[in-house]
């Protein structure tokens, strides 16, 4: 997997760029021209880094900074500003309102991407910890630690919730027969046993999707069993 860096600037020809010279080097990258379309995109899917304009349509980045920094499912998402402002007070007040660095236009490609290897790095954000992590949508799982975020909440669940998760993650689109979660999970001793399936994955929505109507994650295929998207 590799890191998600989106990109919030409405000149075109800029975000072109940026965006040739992240995914030459080796990042996945994702746009948006407008300060509304990024929140949004930011909420459906959260980046790893976000490159954000300072003068944006709908929602200035200024305004922008401070939506991320204020909600705590998204406050510790890295944010650099690219900007044509560079008076100093304009530095200080982004930096101040939690943007991790700051670069103006025009800039090299060669400093952009020094910055944001940087700013990764800061975060301990690597391919080594990313492949070790199933995501979708708000929820995270790392597979080292045997964690669950939900945003930036953790998520307690037992060891068969756990590994029902990350069997439904690691096989995503697909739909896993109740037979065939006992088999992986219970093993042979349990074969039959379906409503065991149907307890465990009870419980485990309730977890991770709570009362909250738009967060859906587990799909039960009927007659079948169950997948995720």
């Amino acid at each position: 997997m590799k890191p998600k860096i989106l990109i919030i600037d409405d000149e075109i020809h800029i975000v072109e760029l940026i965006k040739f010279n992240l995914e030459t080097s080796g990042y996945e990258v994702d746009i948006a021209y407008d300060g509304l379309d990024g929140y949004l995109k930011i909420k459906e899917n959260i980046p790893h880094l976000v490159l954000l304009d300072w003068m944006l349509p709908n929602i200035s980045g200024i305004d922008m900074l401070k939506k991320i920094r204020s909600e705590k499912s998204l406050s510790d998402i890295p944010v650099i500003m690219l900007t044509a402002k560079n008076m100093e007070s304009d530095k200080i007040e982004g930096l101040e309102l939690g943007a991790d660095d700051y670069i103006t236009k025009p800039f090299s490609i060669k400093e952009l991407l020094a910055r944001v290897s940087s700013v990764l790095r800061r975060y301990n954000i690597n391919k080594e910890n990313i492949d070790n992590i199933l995501t979708v949508g708000n929820l995270n799982v790392n597979l080292l630690k045997h964690e669950v975020f939900k945003g930036n909440e953790k998520v307690d669940l037992t060891l068969k919730e756990f590994e029902l998760l990350k069997l439904l993650l690691e096989n995503k689109g697909k739909v896993l027969s109740r037979n065939y979660l006992l088999d992986k999970i219970w093993g042979y001793d349990y074969y039959g046993e379906t409503r065991t399936v149907d307890v465990h994955i009870r419980y485990l929505r309730k977890k991770i999707e709570g009362d909250d109507s738009s967060e859906k994650y587990i799909q039960t295929i009927r007659g079948v069993g169950y997948k995720i998207d």
